[in-house]
């Protein structure tokens, strides 16, 4: 909220009361009027008069500033005109009410978006170099491309290059979005920004920091907000138009009529009087207050639902949603893994998931923590001995006096247990006791209850096309694409890559389309910012995520996409509604007003009865049923 701008309302209201006070009670003259008056009109209105000259300098004369200045100076001055009524009171309520339409506006789009500052948490602070046969602690930007750097586990990966020494398993998360961590050895190349979780490993530099993967993201981030698109308000389109008519129009009330009656000079008081008047009755306090109030009591009605938008100028561009783009751990699935089908080999199910959860007991590993959870029984009196992990494998336990491996292919070719591929799509945890191959368990990261709903509702909507793209592996991502009905699938992306991606999906969209991308990680943060509107997973989402979008959905239900877009499209249903209300009244007392026939009750009713109406109407935003 704008406290500058609210007390200046304040002050003004109470200075106009006193103003009004004055007239009634002392009988000034008119010009001592203007100067009572002119205290709370030059309080309120000082900023909206410096921005009409500034639009006047600049060539931009024809806004909304302009026309309030004209049509409130007209009325402070309407009263020096000979037989005019003085217009003091109504002036200064004018630009009471813009300035309050104003607040209402900017206190939706100030927090539209922040600084991204805890992104700032995946820069690596140091990394540790190998220099003369020694390790030093260094800050990443001074590790020169072949050097030799150790990453312990717990650390962050500080730089890109490839493994020369070691096994250990990555956390990806901050990069690909995916929950799974990866197993990397020997000779295999890695990036800046992942965590390792295991086993020490020595890299060899190949990119310098400022080439870096956590380097070109958090740049991304940065410098993405400068190709969001922004939407004008309706109130600044509209007024291009209103405001120049409304102008030339009084202008030629003012001066045609006298020029050619046969008296000018007596005539041209009666017409700059009907002019002012005209000017008056045409200023779109309606407009400038029923518009942004209706946005704003839309956003209210959108929180009720748990669909936080950030700004007015988001509703405007998710109404034209023509492309909606996925990503999918996290936002379509529950980026939680769960125990999916137990395939055991000369085991019962039971007994097999007994095994491989007693020997990841002492895991924090998610596939450990969902095997665990399946079993739901470590407490059976059972004895685990001799707990080994295997770096970039699996794990090694004594169960019972049995020997058992639980891990990948690669833990079951290294004991000679010859496992088989398993017909499901996921994450498949092999068990062997001995060297006898047990079975497999098949993990994966469930697919949200209402992901296919919500591809369903877009639909209905009528979006043209869903996108999803992921950091995952090619089969998972085209399994969970084909299982909910989304058109066109992109997988094993990094950061960079989805935004190369998003691009292409823009330029190939309806040119009247906005595309709207829907993610939860840090790694999506560049691509909501580059979206025409970002919107993010609240509940589960990274902080990044969230500060970088325009929306986000509180409860993390992907079915709530299609629930914004409708509110969306009510919203500007209403408004659309205000404004249409609005200019056939006003034309039609100005009209009358050109005239000489609209009466003062007209004028009011045409000024104030007109927002009062538009206001109530725009109230019915806030309203939100199911969606």
């Amino acid at each position: 909220m704008d406290k500058k701008k609210l007390t200046r309302i304040i002050l003004t209201a109470v200075l106009l009361v006193i103003a009004v006070a004055i007239e009634k009670t002392m009988g000034l003259e008119v010009w001592q009027l203007l100067l009572v008056y002119l205290v709370p009109f030059l309080l309120i209105g000082y900023d909206v008069i410096g921005e009409a000259i500034e639009g006047i300098r600049e060539g931009e004369v024809f806004d909304e500033d302009f026309l309030m200045c004209i049509a409130t100076i007209g009325a402070m001055l309407i009263g020096f005109l000979p037989g005019a009524e003085t217009e003091f009171p109504e002036a200064v309520f004018v630009m009471l009410f813009f300035q309050l339409g104003e607040l209402f506006e900017h206190y939706a789009e100030d927090n539209s978006r922040k600084s991204i500052s805890h992104l700032m948490e995946i820069r690596p602070d140091t990394a540790n170099v190998v220099r003369n046969g020694k390790t030093q602690v260094v800050d990443p930007g001074k590790v020169a491309v072949g050097e030799t750097i150790i990453v312990r586990p717990g650390e962050k990966i500080p730089l890109d290059g490839k493994i020369t020494e070691g096994e250990t398993s990555l956390n990806t998360m901050a990069l690909t979005g995916e929950s799974m961590p990866r197993s990397a050895g020997v000779g295999e190349r890695i990036c800046s920004g992942c965590v390792n979780l295991s086993g020490v490993i020595k890299m060899i530099v190949e990119k310098s920091f400022g080439e870096s993967t956590v380097s070109k993201i958090l740049d991304l981030v940065e410098n993405a907000g400068e190709n969001k698109s922004k939407s004008e308000t309706f109130i600044t389109k509209f007024a291009h138009i209103y405001t120049p008519i409304v102008v030339y129009v009084a202008l030629a009330l003012a001066f045609l009529p006298p020029f050619l009656s046969d008296d000018y000079l007596c005539a041209l008081p009666v017409w700059v009087n009907r002019a002012l008047t005209f000017l008056v009755v045409s200023c779109p306090c309606a407009l400038v207050i029923s518009v942004p109030l209706t946005f704003f009591a839309g956003i209210g009605g959108a929180s009720r639902r748990g669909i936080l938008i950030k700004g007015s100028n988001y509703m405007d561009t998710l109404a034209k949603t023509g492309v909606v783009v996925f990503d999918k751990t996290g936002t379509l699935t529950k980026g939680k893994f769960e125990v999916e089908a137990i395939h055991p080999s000369d085991f019962d199910e039971r007994e097999l998931l007994h095994l491989a959860a007693h020997v990841e007991r002492y895991s924090t590993h998610p596939i450990a923590v969902s095997l665990k959870t399946a079993f739901g029984n470590e407490d059976d009196g059972c004895r685990v001995e001799n707990v080994e992990e295997i770096a970039g494998k699996g794990v090694k336990a004594t169960v019972n006096g049995r020997t058992v491996y639980v891990g990948n292919s690669k833990l079951m070719e290294s004991i000679g247990a010859g496992w088989h591929q398993c017909h499901k799509v996921g994450t498949i945890v092999h068990v062997a006791v001995g060297g006898t191959y047990a079975g497999h368990i098949v993990v994966t990261d469930v697919i949200k209850d209402d992901a296919k709903e919500a591809i369903s509702r877009l639909k209905e909507t009528g979006v043209e096309k869903t996108v999803m793209l992921t950091g995952d592996r090619h089969e998972v991502g085209e399994y969970v694409g084909k299982e909910l009905g989304i058109d066109e699938c992109h997988t094993e992306l990094m950061p960079a890559d989805k935004v190369e991606m998003m691009e292409s999906v823009m330029k190939g969209k309806s040119a009247d389309k906005k595309i709207v991308f829907v993610g939860d990680g840090i790694n999506d943060a560049p691509v909501l910012a580059r979206a025409d509107v970002g919107v993010a997973m609240g509940a589960l989402g990274s902080d990044a995520a969230i500060e970088a979008a325009d929306i986000v959905i509180m409860d993390d239900k992907p079915s709530k996409i299609a629930t914004a877009i409708r509110i969306a499209r009510r919203t500007i249903a209403i408004a659309m509604q205000n404004v249409v209300f609005a200019i056939f009244i006003k034309l039609l007392v100005l009209v009358l007003a050109a005239f000489g026939l609209a009466t003062m009750w007209m004028a009011v009713f045409a000024d104030v009865g007109v927002t009062v109406i538009a206001v109530i109407n725009a109230m019915r935003a806030l309203k939100v049923k199911q969606m």
